[in-house]
């Protein structure tokens, strides 16, 4: 039998199955509890529920693998990586990056990705899978009980498109901000986007106060098509009306990310062009140092180049900040440590294969 995900199960779904077994209603509390406060990895540890009550959880619900295979702590910075092995075993990594305002989890939403982004290590063996509600969830969850200290801000920039996995990206995002649950408030969520048109718009009207940010990496249509693939599909200007219709429906400012590669978006001509894309818009930009990956041959600029970049960008009224780098001694770019732990176990087998 194949056995459901019940942490993917919102606080009203969860208390429907619960009493759909002929519990009552408290139960599903308890048990929400466990899930998503207490962090429970098993049934067995639901202590106030019956031996019954959880033979029968047990028999008919898993509660997904999230296994910690390796963790990097850099010794430069206060930032952590962490590559988590899946039930069928898939690696996806997150990272704790800390702050004086609390602690950041970026975490992935897939598998892999298919969007192709030519600086990225992440899509470099495409889409292997969606990740589900959970298993974005108790990547969070997991580092919260490793650290033993309060998570209190989420960025979805970790590998995958989230809005590629549009349906279970949006449970996530109600989930983790359930009063319920961690209660970690939207205000304190940023996921990133290379721009699926029709799924910012369709974000927008979801009565969220998460931040979007933007994959831009590009001042113009062909030089966002010439790091992109996706912008073969969707055209910058509908790209950025998204963006506004974003800003619109929700109040919230959108970010802009902007990976420089030397000699190819860090032009004094870039500089004209993002100005006029950006200036009347309410927004941030933040310039990104691109991490290079040996399968690409994209060379960040050195710290005077990028700063001078910035500079003019501000001098033109831009909004706009240099990222600050993290865990440069770690696995630094996206996908880099998954995909280094892949070739190094290419052809294992894997003996915990998931039930779906």
């Amino acid at each position: 039998m194949i056995k459901k995900d019940i942490c993917s199960y919102d606080h009203g779904q969860l208390k429907n199955e619960i009493e759909a077994m002929g519990e009552k209603s408290f139960r599903s509390r308890q048990i929400y509890e466990w899930l998503h406060v207490r962090l429970a990895d098993s049934f067995d540890e639901m202590t106030n529920l019956s031996k019954k009550l959880r033979e029968q959880l047990s028999a008919e619900y898993e509660i997904r693998e999230v296994t910690l295979t390796e963790r990097q702590i850099s010794s430069v910075d206060p930032t952590e990586k962490f590559l988590f092995r899946l039930c069928e075993g898939n690696m996806v990594e997150s990272v704790l990056m800390r702050y004086s305002y609390g602690n950041s989890v970026c975490i992935s939403s897939q598998a892999g990705c298919r969007m192709g982004c030519r600086f990225c290590a992440s899509t470099l063996d495409g889409l292997m899978r969606n990740l589900t509600p959970s298993e974005m969830l108790r990547q969070i969850y997991q580092i919260q009980k490793l650290i033993g200290e309060r998570i209190s801000n989420v960025v979805v920039m970790g590998t995958g498109e989230p809005l590629d996995n549009y349906d279970n990206f949006l449970q996530f995002i109600r989930m983790v901000s359930d009063e319920h649950g961690l209660n970690i408030s939207q205000r304190n969520i940023t996921a990133s986007t290379c721009g699926i048109v029709p799924n910012m718009r369709r974000l927008a009207e979801e009565d969220l106060q998460i931040t979007l940010a933007l994959s831009l990496h590009g001042s113009t249509q062909e030089k966002r098509k010439a790091l992109m693939p996706v912008a073969n599909k969707y055209e910058l200007a509908e790209v950025l009306e998204a963006c506004d219709y974003y800003f619109e429906k929700t109040g919230r400012r959108i970010t802009f990310e902007y990976s420089l590669v030397q000699g190819v978006n860090d032009q004094p001509e870039d500089v004209r062009e993002l100005t006029a894309l950006l200036k009347r818009r309410n927004c941030h930009l933040n310039l990104i140092p691109v991490n290079p990956i040996k399968e690409r041959n994209f060379v960040r600029p050195d710290s005077k180049n990028a700063h001078e970049f910035k500079n003019k960008l501000e001098k033109n009224g831009i909004n706009v900040t240099i990222r600050r780098e993290r865990g440069s001694d770690i696995d630094g770019a996206c996908g880099q440590l998954r995909r280094r732990y892949t070739a190094v176990t290419e052809g294992e087998s894997d003996e915990d294969i998931c039930d779906d």
